[in-house]
């Protein structure tokens, strides 16, 4: 499912924070916008309107929403829950009455069910939007190289509009990778949001030979940053309505920009290498993913060079609390040569580690047990805690 935008309007900063980290804890995937204008592709698919008693305006903004968008599914949070108070807010035109602190679970039930019905209005009779993050548990993991690789195998497998991001900061190497010299970058892409809709965004992609798309990494090392997140997470909900699949290559550090990916992730693979130091990465990640509550159901672990000595996928599986998703086989020599010859390994040869990257992205467009991840057992054991926690 493509990211959904959702507008939150109050004036309260501390609840700002906490409901958008509500929001995003939920199995749907949502950025909050700032505000209702851009685009067609901008226009928000959910409104929260904050309509406590300190909180003036808010039955005038549900009507103007209302007013001016008569598809939208707009959350009123109160409160108290009098029976005046609710009678006024579906009069003004919400869909849904919620007392702040909100339960968890029946307020995220009626995300999904806003969720579906916007999907299905946008997006009917075709094969929802998959956004996959691929993400390193440290330098040198190979992220690059699994992101690169099962793109094209993906574009060439399901011969949908698949695109690969680069977002990996200082200097990011997806063009590199595939041989090409893009003449844009991402940050064509956030500078120009306010025009950012199809027909902007074919000019600044490159293509393939495999017919897979590409936006180029940044050339500034400075860039993306900070300050450019909230463009980052409107960015993901443009790509996620224009593509069936979306590439991310987030490289190795949790920032406010690789956030944005985080949030938008439908998958979230974890490379990890059979060495001490990055299994001891991939444990912090997980954690970290955890404390956002940006659920870590969506985490895959993939084994990047299986067979060299180190640490077993075994032990990976006890220390992490997830079962290893996919290997791929320690052949340095091929993926070098892939790599210097900018010849993806799904195009160059029919060495093993191509054949594995093949069913890897087999397994994405037909997917085994969902909640694969969920059946593993969570809780760490002694042994994992004293040799990989320290």
């Amino acid at each position: 499912m493509a990211q959904l935008a959702a507008l939150l309007l109050t004036s309260d900063d501390e609840f700002r924070r906490d409901f958008g980290r509500l929001v995003r804890s939920g199995s749907v995937r949502i950025g909050i916008v700032e505000d209702a204008r851009g685009p067609e592709q901008m226009e928000p698919d959910l409104a929260f309107v904050d309509i406590r008693a300190d909180t003036p305006g808010g039955l005038s903004a549900i009507e103007r929403l209302r007013g001016g968008h008569p598809g939208l599914s707009i959350f009123a949070i109160a409160q108290t829950t009098e029976p005046d108070l609710i009678l006024q807010s579906m009069r003004a035109g919400a869909n849904e009455f919620f007392m702040w602190p909100v339960p968890d679970e029946p307020f995220q039930a009626a995300i999904r069910r806003a969720a579906t019905r916007r999907e299905s209005s946008n997006t009917a009779g075709t094969q929802p939007s998959q956004t996959l993050v691929y993400f390193g548990a440290k330098g040198g993991a190979g992220a690059t190289t699994v992101a690169v690789n099962s793109a094209v195998d993906l574009c060439r497998l399901t011969k949908r509009r698949t695109l690969i991001l680069d977002l990996k900061p200082c200097f990011g190497e997806v063009a590199l990778f595939l041989g090409m010299r893009p003449r844009f970058t991402v940050l064509d892409a956030i500078d120009n949001l306010h025009r950012l809709d199809r027909d902007f965004l074919r000019e600044l992609v490159a293509k393939h030979k495999s017919e897979l798309e590409i936006l180029a990494g940044s050339e500034q090392a400075d860039r993306p940053s900070a300050a450019d997140a909230g463009a980052i997470e409107e960015l993901f909900r443009v790509l996620g309505r224009a593509y069936d699949y979306v590439i991310v290559d987030a490289g190795n550090a949790i920032n406010s920009c690789s956030l944005g990916a985080l949030y938008a992730a439908d998958t979230l693979f974890v490379v990890v290498t059979p060495d001490v130091p990055s299994v001891r990465n991939a444990q912090r990640f997980i954690d970290r993913v955890r404390q956002l509550g940006l659920g870590g159901e969506r985490v895959r672990i993939l084994l990047n060079r299986a067979g060299a000595a180190g640490v077993t996928a075994a032990q990976i599986e006890t220390a992490l609390g997830y079962p290893v998703h996919h290997t791929f086989p320690n052949d340095y020599g091929t993926v070098s040569s892939a790599l210097n010859s900018g010849v993806p390994l799904a195009l160059s040869n029919n060495s093993e580690i191509a054949a594995q990257f093949g069913s890897f992205s087999k397994g994405i467009v037909s997917p085994g047990d969902p909640h694969e991840a969920q059946a593993v057992e969570k809780k760490k054991s002694a042994l994992s805690f004293s040799f990989f926690s320290w």
